[in-house]
């Protein structure tokens, strides 16, 4: 039986090592799991309802690359991998303020947003712990701003006040999923059967409802179900932003939707439809048709999204 020499195996050990010490370097700049595969099926939907004239809700769902292209090498092309990375932002607003100062707040919301979004210096595609705890920091800093942009609005039209707009943020990048949360709109996650709500409202009556001071389904809280208590523009104090991190898996749908809807329609009925194999498309369709077949109260705003995992790369 042949034996490791002595130096072998004290060049074995410190071979290991270097590459233990290494791990904790390259994780910090690089992505060192394999990268997932994802195919998103998203589609969107709003309508004014069947009460409401105007719609003060507004949606928006981009999509982000990540790439290399090969102009030039002495290499086999086809050792190469110049794959690209996809990121998906999804997003609802429902504005308010009356005299439609409510729609021109939430189409201020998403545009802002959007135009900031484009002067970003780095783009999250790709994830480590730094990495999402920059991505919580840059999404305060983001909500902070879009909140001032309204209010230097309103500073600037004075006929303007009093009209903001909720926000619900979805940002995906591989089955990495975050939540960006302003008000009453949501944001849920079908998964198995199941349609979980993934964003807490902020409304004056789920805070009855957190301090115990009411139950959910008690006359308080229906009264106050739509007093918000935290929302872009609007009152004088300072907006805050829930953020969240949840892992996807293959199959999962996630809705976001305005109050039109949830309101509107059990979450068994909006489950439902979230089953259903058919294209989100159809889904946004059948779920603003059943907003509208329940009475249609309000503005109903619907963004659909189905991640597949294609395998690792």
């Amino acid at each position: 039986m042949s034996r490791v020499k002595p130096h072998e195996a004290a060049t074995e050990d410190r071979d290991t090592a270097d590459h233990d010490q290494m791990e904790p370097s390259l994780a910090k700049y690089f992505e060192t799991e394999p990268r997932t595969r994802i195919k998103v099926d998203v589609a969107g939907k709003t309508h004014p309802g069947l009460v409401r004239q105007n719609n003060e809700d507004q949606y928006l769902v981009v999509r982000r690359h990540r790439g290399r292209e090969i102009l030039a090498t002495s290499l086999p092309t086809e050792i190469l991998d110049p794959a690209t990375d996809h990121a998906y932002t999804f997003a609802v607003a429902d504005g308010l303020g009356g005299q439609q100062f409510g729609e021109i707040a939430s189409l201020l919301a998403l545009r802002n947003g959007f135009e900031l979004g484009g002067d970003e210096i780095k783009w999250t595609v790709r994830l480590n712990d730094h990495e999402i705890r920059e991505l919580q920091n840059k999404a305060e800093v983001f909500c902070q701003y879009l909140d001032e942009s309204l209010r230097a609005e309103i500073r600037d039209h004075p006929r303007l006040k009093g009209m903001a707009t909720t926000l619900t943020l979805c940002y995906t990048t591989g089955p990495n999923l975050f939540t960006v949360h302003i008000g009453d709109s949501r944001a849920y996650l079908y998964r198995d059967g199941i349609l979980r709500q993934l964003t807490r409202d902020h409304t004056l009556g789920q805070q009855l409802i957190d301090l115990g001071e009411a139950e959910p389904q008690s006359p308080e809280v229906r009264r106050f179900r739509h007093v918000l208590t935290n929302c872009i523009g609007g009152s004088e104090a300072k907006v805050f932003a829930d953020f969240d991190h949840y892992e996807l898996a293959h199959g999962d749908v996630l809705l976001l939707c305005t109050d039109g809807l949830y309101e509107m329609a059990k979450k068994a009925e909006i489950a439902s439809i979230l089953s259903k194999d058919q294209p989100m498309k159809d889904a946004c369709e059948q779920m603003l048709d059943l907003a509208l077949t329940k009475g249609g109260k309000d503005n109903v705003t619907v963004v659909a999204a189905r991640f597949e995992f294609d395998g690792d790369r």
